[in-house]
This record gives structure tokens, sequence and C-alpha cells, in this order.
């Protein structure tokens, strides 16, 4: 872990003497190359690389820029490997914001946790090497996917925005190699959901997907990458015909709001703290296939992977992708504190910490019914009574209000580059997460 901060360390002070300059505004052109070394929980240790690249033309509009283009080309240990470029600008179209990115990701073994967070039980004692010599891998899958996203929003009023675009997915599922993993994939959760029919065979190998969205866009804040103050909310929704012939159709709402409220605290010489909380909600209409189902959409992506409850994008603390549902809320509060500014090479760094606390709940199951076929709650049983008590376990396992908390530690680069540091801990003893979740990646969560 040393070797990782010491070279991105070293990097920064490499990349700050070749971009260095008088005073502090901006301008033309900034290219923040990295290698990509980072750790998190549940994919390993992630090398490759990854970067901005921020255009400020004469800096008016400095510490945002005028363009900002990004890229990661990186693999991780647990199989992982992804490939990236995405491009964002306020300014090209005038009084409109485009977005664009496109995103490739192969996972050998992604891991599966099935539907409905705690209404599926999760053990540890079935994935890795047993005692008896054999490798057990239940809750892993193969899956490859390509996104194709484009988003525009334009002004309405002052902040508030209107929104469009579109998204192309191509999802490629599947048991994973038996062979190379020296497992059997008949043993894995995604075969026996498979053969119970909860993913049913016209969706268990992948497809395409078409999604649509319009809605309304909200922003006040005044540095995106770090707020100090500001509104961040939208209100969108998303629709997918049927392209493979399937019946899988749908449409999904989806709402964000996100608030920072600076602290005027006064004696703070790097800045007064930020209270930072925001607030999601989910809900799907229709039948959407199993593949698409731990998708949660973004106007502006925060995050190369947005996927279920769990994880560095909404609940950490929770193993990744944990809950997957057809409705869902989350919410994330954390206080961001800066400890203290410096300058190297004369760029602007500042170091600041965030103890945050992260929650959620199911507020619509998917194929919860279904999920008697394969963990049938009346084995052995024969009082009406008992069985109606065990599938109203289930139900209220679905519903189990989840939450975290833990801390994390930032180190800001010309406002708008940050490393990022957190350790979390799922706080419900039911298998959503493991004692203890550690993240090192880029950016605030939200």
């Amino acid at each position: 872990m040393r070797n990782i901060l010491a070279t991105f360390t070293a990097l920064l002070l490499c990349s700050g003497a070749v971009f260095a300059q008088e005073g502090t505004r901006r301008t033309g052109w900034k290219f923040s190359p990295f290698p990509a070394l980072a750790y998190n929980t549940d994919n390993g240790l992630q090398y490759g690389a990854f970067g901005d690249i921020y255009y400020y033309g004469d800096g008016t509009t400095y510490p945002e820029p005028l363009q900002m283009f990004s890229f990661e080309v990186s693999h991780f240990t647990k199989g992982r490997t992804r490939l990236r470029a995405s491009y964002d600008s306020k300014h090209l179209i005038p009084g409109m914001r485009l977005t664009l990115s496109a995103i490739y990701v192969h996972d050998p073994l992604y891991r599966f946790y099935g539907f409905n967070g705690a209404a599926s039980p999760y053990h540890q004692e079935l994935n890795g090497l047993q005692d008896d010599g054999r490798i057990l891998r239940f809750n892993s899958m193969d899956r490859t996917y390509f996104q194709g996203f484009a988003n525009v929003q334009g002004a309405i009023a002052g902040p508030l925005n209107w929104a469009a675009g579109v998204t192309y997915w191509y999802y490629k599922t599947g048991a994973f190699d038996g062979k190379k993993f020296e497992a059997d994939p008949a043993f894995s959760l995604y075969q026996r959901y498979v053969n119970a029919g909860l993913i049913g065979q016209e969706e268990k190998d992948g497809g395409h997907v078409l999604e649509l969205r319009a809605g309304l866009a909200y922003n006040s804040r005044d540095i995106e990458a770090a707020p100090n103050r500001g509104i961040n909310a939208d209100l969108f929704l998303n629709g997918a015909p049927d392209l493979n012939g399937s019946g899988h159709a749908y449409l999904r709402l989806c709402a964000n709001f996100s608030h920072f409220v600076r602290i005027p605290v006064g004696f703070i010489a790097a800045g007064d703290p930020v209270f930072a909380y925001h607030i999601g909600y989910q809900h799907t209409w229709g039948d959407a296939p199993f593949y698409i189902q731990q998708n949660i959409p973004q106007l502006v992506p925060r995050r190369i992977m947005s996927e279920g409850l769990g994880g560095s994008g909404t609940i950490r603390g929770l193993y990744e992708n944990r809950i997957i549902a057809d409705g869902f809320a989350w919410a994330n509060t954390e206080l961001r504190i800066k400890l203290f500014k410096f300058q190297l090479f004369n760029q602007d760094f500042y170091l600041a910490t965030n103890p945050f606390f992260d929650c959620g709940v199911i507020t619509k199951p998917y194929r919860l019914d279904r999920m008697d076929a394969l963990f049938p709650p009346y084995s052995g049983m024969t009082d009406i009574a008992t069985i109606r008590k065990a599938l109203d376990d289930r139900h209220r396992q679905a519903g189990t209000f989840v939450m975290s908390a833990g801390l994390g530690l930032k180190l800001a680069w010309n406002e708008n580059f940050i490393l990022s540091a957190e350790v979390g801990r799922n706080l419900n003893q039911n298998g959503l997460g493991g004692p203890f979740w550690l993240n090192l990646i880029t950016n605030y969560s939200f």
C-alpha cells in the first residue's frame, strides 16, 4: 500500500513541475496522467493507466474547465478488465452541456449475489478454497458488457436544465469458465437461478438494451468536483423497448438530490467544513432483464460503474452490487473537513477528511415470489401457519434497512483532481458486507 501512495505522490510532484505557472489561475491545456494503482475490497488491486485532460482556455472559468476528457485502461487482480473514454463540456455547444462516454468491461468472475439483498443469503464459506482442497465459486459468473452513452442538457431558467440522452448496452453473460478457474460452474448461484427459472432462458446469455431518457437537472454547485455550497439534483425517466424479442421492456424513474452546506466556523485556515448529503431513489415498471437490473443511470456519470446498492458509488461498506431490486432508496451523509492547504511547484493542494454514514432500503423487490423455487421456505414443513411465516420472513429480509459508516482521507490537486481513500464498515449482521471495506480511488462519492 505504501508503494501505491508513493507512486501517486511522485507523479503529482513530477506533473506539478511540468504544469507550473505563475498565479493560481490555470489556463490552456492541463494533462493529468496517472498509473491506475488503486485497491478496493471487492475487486482487488487495480493496475494500468488513467487520467484527465482539462482545457481552461484563458482561465476565466477556472476551476471549471471549458472541456474535459478522461480515459482509463486497467485490470484488477480479481479478474476485471476495464476500458473507458469520456468527454464533458458546458461550453462546446453554447447554452448546453454535452456528456459522452464509451465503456468496455470484462469480468470473468463477476460477483453475483442474487436478487433482493438479504433475501438472498450469502455464505463466505461457499467462495474460495475449502479444507478438502475443492475450490468453490458460488457467487461468481462471467459477464462482459459495452456501454455507449450520450447526454445533453440545456438551460430552462438559472441553474434548472432539461436533459435528454440515449444509452446503448450490449451484455454477454453466462457461467464462468470452470476449467480455467478450477471450479464447478454448475454449483454457482447464477446457474441455480437459471435452473430454477429466476433467470429466463431468453435472457441468461445477455442481450442488447437501448435506453432513452428525458428529465430535469438542477445544478447550483460552486465547484463540481468538491462543492463548498449548492445543490445538484435530477429527475428523469429511462425507457427501454424490447430489442431481443424476449418481452423485456421497462420504464425506470431515477431521482437524485445532493446538497452541500458550508458550515461557517471561521477558524480553519484551509477553509470551512462542508456538510454534504445525497438522497437517491429508483423505481422500475415492467420486466427488466436480469443483466441490466443492477444499473443505476446517471445524467453525468461520476463513477465509471454505478451498479446496485453497495460499493463506492452508493452504500460504502456493503459488497459491490449486493442489493439488486426493482425499487430502492439510499442516502449518503458526510462531513468534509479540509485539514490544511499547501503549494508544490506552484500547484494548489489540500488535504481533507470525510467521516460518513450511508443507508438504504428496498422499496420494490425483483422477482421475489420466484425465489421460493430456489430456496423453498416450506421444505419439510406441513403446518400452513409455519409456511406462511417462512414466506413472510423472506419478504421481511428483502425490506431490511441497511447501514454503513466509515472515514475517508482526500488529497485534492487544483480543486478538480482528488485522490481518495475510504474505510467503511457494514452495520448489518446479515451477509451484506464484510467486517471492513477499503477503497482507494479518485473523487468524492457524490
